[in-house]
């Protein structure tokens, strides 16, 4: 699944979704399958939300493959294709490739300077992959 336009001034889900998208998506990993209605009254929580709004948004989830929808009877229920964790894991993954081919060896770089403030377990992680890389080139 492609996210189109990664949004690198924003944080979380909304780097990759707008806002009400962000919620539904959170939504739907956390309660699991739900129909618009539901969703629109767990979101309305925060602030009043229109059906017809909610409904457009998750139909377009749905087009962009990110959400499946199924009938049971009359009623529309939604899903996420993937978890949250395997939604981010590819995300991140893409966009570490992407990176990597538009800008090459300066993002590993960065990515270096970066993991000053890493927790020490993610290095070791790190260490082992990079072993692992160099004995399946040798």
């Amino acid at each position: 699944m492609d996210i189109k336009n990664f949004k690198y001034d924003e944080v979380g889900l909304n780097r990759f979704f707008g806002p009400l998208e962000a919620s539904i998506m959170e939504c739907l990993w956390e309660k699991g399958e739900l129909s618009i209605k539901a969703v629109q009254q767990y979101l309305e929580k925060d602030k009043p939300l229109n059906f017809n709004t909610v409904m457009t948004v998750m139909t377009r989830l749905v087009e962009k493959g990110i959400l499946k929808k199924r009938s049971e009877g009359r009623l529309s229920l939604f899903i996420p294709v993937q978890s949250k964790e395997e939604f981010l894991e590819e995300q991140s993954k893409k966009l570490t490739e992407n990176l990597l081919d538009e800008f090459g060896g300066a993002v590993i770089s960065h990515m270096l300077d970066a993991m000053e403030n890493a927790d020490p377990s993610l290095i070791e992680k790190l260490e082992r992959k990079i072993q692992s890389l160099k004995k399946g080139k040798l």
